[in-house]
């Protein structure tokens, strides 16, 4: 499985399915890409921290808050993509 953070390999009995359809499963795979370009163990604790929640959010897109602060810590540190 791969996350915003690596890769790793669990049992299918350890996965949930949040059913999402195609589209959402892409948008998923877009944040993903976004947060790992960023996410370093040298940013500050506060940065990995937000970049850690947002990771973790379970549904298939940022709220326009979260999409705002992405943006930013995209641009802070010279890896911003567009999406």
């Amino acid at each position: 499985m791969r996350t915003w953070d690596g890769e790793y390999t669990i049992g299918l009995q350890h996965l949930k399915s949040f059913n999402y359809l195609p589209a959402e499963c892409e948008q998923m795979r877009l944040v993903c890409d976004r947060i790992s370009r960023v996410y370093s163990d040298s940013l500050e604790e506060t940065v990995k921290s937000l970049l850690q929640l947002l990771g973790k959010v379970n549904r298939a897109y940022l709220t326009a808050v979260e999409e705002k602060l992405l943006n930013v810590l995209e641009s802070e540190y010279g890896r911003e993509i567009t999406p």
